[in-house]
């Protein structure tokens, strides 16, 4: 299937140099916060040791970026990570990585509710490249099934379970919201810690990264599961698709430059980790592709950047 794709789309949507965004034009600053709200997100200090930590009436959170060859804000910035050296993810071009503990038990739900993904709060359907259905369809069907998505609704999203979603999850010790999270670790497995492992055993959760995304695609799984009020959890969504450093998708057999699609303008991709049934946000992450008086802005009102 990839071949055929390859060929049929590689005329009209294979990026080249002349796609590449002028880094001198547009800078890529990375948010992250307890909600959509602008006024709550902080900068995250990208391909660093230094977390960006907040909360929220649900839980606290803290979170680490690490994009290859990132060119952006604040200046001066890493262009890389150690993270990126270790075997385990040498092939990835990001990392959005997570430390949370619940403020209260948060229910995942059986209905796929409590999702990871992107949304946006405006239609992108007059920007859409083609073969972005050919796209979505290469994700569901060789990397991730939990995929839905609706890409020319008014409020455009692409979730997936949550569980089914992160490519490495943790489950940990209970400790006092009011302690420090444990963030040290630059790159972890799926697993557990301490008595997390009797929690994941308890729930029948299977050992490896793609076996427990299959488990919690299931319906009854969903509705077992619990996140549990002062409980450490970690997650880690990274891949080596989407590239940060060169504004590119690269799928197997499929590539795209998103260069010659966008306008003169700021944009931004939101991840977000919510309960689509309730509406409850946890946390969200943007990365903000700065052009003009928004770039302007974000300089003067951060000089040191």
């Amino acid at each position: 299937m990839a071949s055929l794709v390859k060929n049929k789309l590689s005329d009209t949507i294979h990026g080249t140099d002349s796609d590449s965004i002028n880094a001198d034009k547009y800078q890529l600053l990375v948010t992250a916060g307890p909600s959509y709200s602008p006024c709550t997100q902080q900068p995250v200090h990208v391909n660093t040791s230094t977390p960006t930590v907040f909360e929220n009436e649900f839980m606290k959170v803290a979170v680490k970026v690490r994009i290859q060859e990132f060119r952006g804000l604040p200046r001066g910035s890493p262009s890389s990570s150690p993270y990126f050296e270790d075997p385990r993810r040498e092939k990835d071009r990001y990392s959005v990585s997570f430390t949370f503990v619940p403020k209260k038990d948060i229910p995942l739900g059986g209905e796929g509710e409590t999702v990871w993904g992107n949304d946006f709060d405006h239609p992108v359907r007059d920007r859409l490249p083609p073969g972005v259905n050919t796209a979505i369809k290469i994700v569901k069907e060789l990397i991730d099934p939990g995929i839905t998505c609706d890409a020319y609704a008014d409020e455009p999203w692409l979730y997936t379970p949550a569980l089914a979603g992160w490519d490495a999850f943790r489950i940990g010790e209970k400790v006092s919201v009011d302690d420090e999270l444990p963030y040290d670790e630059e790159v972890f497995d799926e697993g557990a810690d301490g008595e997390g492992e009797d929690v994941r055993k308890s729930l029948g959760i299977p050992d490896g990264r793609d076996k427990r995304r299959k488990f919690f695609l299931n319906k009854e799984n969903q509705k077992a599961f619990l996140f549990e009020k002062g409980r450490v959890y970690r997650g880690d969504f990274f891949n080596p698709y989407l590239d940060f450093g060169k504004f590119a998708l690269r799928l197997p057999g499929f590539s795209l430059s998103v260069g010659r699609y966008i306008n003169d303008k700021t944009h931004a991709l939101r991840y977000v980790f919510k309960n689509t049934k309730t509406g409850d946000v946890y946390f969200v992450i943007v990365m903000n592709l700065l052009f003009g008086d928004e770039l302007e802005k974000a300089l003067h009102e951060r000089p040191g950047q």
